[in-house]
This record gives C-alpha cells, sequence and structure tokens, in this order.
C-alpha cells in the first residue's frame, strides 16, 4: 500500500513534468507564430497579467505547502497526545478495588498495542478498518469494565471522578486522530494549482519565444521544481504512505507499552 502510493505520486510527478515542458513548447510556438503575423514583437502591456498568475500560483504554492505540512505536525502531536491520555488512564486504575485491575490493565495493553501498530505493514484498506474495529471493541471492553468496577464497594470514593473523565478523552482522541488522516484540502486547490502551474509555464514559453536558441535549462529547472513541490505537497499530505513518514511519533506509544510489562 505504502510502495503504491509512493509511485503513484512518482508518477504524477513525471507527467506534471513533461506537461510544464509541453506547456513551454506551446507557449513558444504561439509566440513565434504571433511573432510571424506581427513583427513589432508580443503583446505589449502582458507584463502585468503574467506577474498575477505566477503570484497567485506562488501564494497558492505557499497555501497549500504551509497547510500540508502543519497537519502533518498536527498527527504527530495527537499520537503524543493519545499516549498521554492512556498512560493517564492507566495509572488511574489504582483507583480500582486490586481484583479488578488484573483484566482491565491486560486489556490496556492489547490496547496499547494495537494503536502502537495500527498503520505498521497496511495491505489494504479493509486490514486497516479491521484494526480499527478491534480497537474500538477494546475500548467498549474497557470502558464497560472500569465503570463496573469502580462502582463496587471496595472502590475508591474518587475512582469514577479521576478515572471515567480519564477513559473519556483516552477514547475520544482516537475519534480525532481518524479525522485528522481523512482532513485534506478539497481536490479543487490541486486543480488549481496544477492549472495555474500549466499556465505559468504556457506563459514563459510565450514570453521567450523571440529569444533564437531554446533555453532548456531554465526551462528545465522551472518544471523540476515545481513537479517537486508538488510531489512533496502530496508526500506530507499522506504521512502514513509516502516517503515522508510520522510513524517515528509511534514511539511514544510502544514506550508506553513496553512500560505497562
Amino acid at each position: 500500500m505504502t510502495m503504491d502510493f509512493t509511485w503513484m505520486i512518482v508518477v504524477l510527478s513525471l507527467v506534471f513534468f513533461v506537461l510544464m515542458l509541453g506547456a513551454f513548447a506551446l507557449g513558444r510556438r504561439i509566440g513565434i507564430a504571433r511573432l510571424a503575423r506581427d513583427p513589432e514583437g508580443l503583446t505589449k502591456g502582458a507584463g502585468a497579467a503574467e506577474g498575477s498568475v505566477f503570484a497567485l500560483m506562488g501564494l497558492l504554492l505557499a497555501f497549500t505547502f504551509s497547510g500540508a505540512a502543519s497537519r502533518m505536525e498536527d498527527r504527530r502531536w495527537m499520537v503524543n497526545t493519545e499516549a498521554n491520555a492512556i498512560g493517564t488512564a492507566w495509572l488511574r486504575l489504582d483507583l480500582l478495588p486490586a481484583e479488578t485491575q488484573v483484566p482491565i490493565r491486560d486489556l490496556f495493553r492489547r490496547y496499547v498495542e494495537n494503536r502502537a501498530s495500527m498503520f505498521e505493514n497496511l495491505e489494504s484498506r479493509e486490514q486497516l478498518a479491521a484494526r480499527r474495529a478491534e480497537a474500538y471493541a477494546m475500548q467498549a471492553e474497557i470502558w464497560k469494565k472500569s465503570v463496573a468496577a469502580s462502582q463496587l464497594p471496595g472502590a475508591s470514593p474518587q475512582a469514577a471522578m479521576l478515572l471515567i473523565p480519564a477513559l473519556n478523552e483516552m477514547i475520544d482522541i482516537t475519534g480525532t486522530r481518524k479525522m485528522s488522516n481523512i482532513n485534506h484540502p478539497p481536490p479543487i486547490v490541486f486543480i488549481l494549482l496544477i492549472s495555474l502551474s500549466l499556465i505559468g509555464g504556457l506563459l514563459v514559453g510565450y514570453a521567450t519565444s523571440p529569444n533564437r536558441d531554446r533555453s532548456w535549462f531554465h526551462q528545465v529547472t522551472f518544471a523540476l521544481v515545481t513537479s517537486l513541490a508538488i510531489y512533496v505537497i502530496l508526500d506530507l499530505e499522506y504521512p502514513r504512505l509516502g516517503l515522508i513518514k510520522v510513524d517515528a511519533a509511534d514511539q511514544a506509544l510502544v514506550d508506553l507499552g513496553n512500560s505497562m510489562k
């Protein structure tokens, strides 16, 4: 699944790179045709329009890149937040009667193991859905057993007051993390970004058409830099699938699981 996504965005970036070179060539052809009809030169006063297109393109690139990087950091932060929430609930199990703690703590260990390995070695969406379903089932069992144990005569008077909110936070963060993983800009943003980039390439080719020799160095550099920027943006948007990873953040859950043994 990971390699499939990586190859997909690599291929998309290469296709975009070729399209950019095609836009340069098309713009140059249009400019040469215009010069053949009007030897005086190309359209005068077009600099303002070109500047507007490139300014909007740069703004959109900055917006999408910044947003993707920010969402990636949020996903990393939420893993640490979940580890802290589970750790707090684990400590507050001490408020329950000793005989009820053993099965609940065993559930906690299995639950942390599930959460730490949620995105490991995924081969399909169905496998991810199965792991999430298993986590939800363990959440329900932990909640049921903890509530019942907190109401027993031997439980601390503060058990329900302290443990139940901690469990609630532990459960809520899973929904927040799930939504953060599917929170991406609408497709129209990427369509607009790609369209503006191709239009920019067209304008560059048109503006350089009076030159007798085609500047391949500048054209290839411009197309390459733009393609790489779009590749990195897509990779940042899906940090569990591409080359850029947030998997290192899962170490917080792994360390928490190790501390429970």
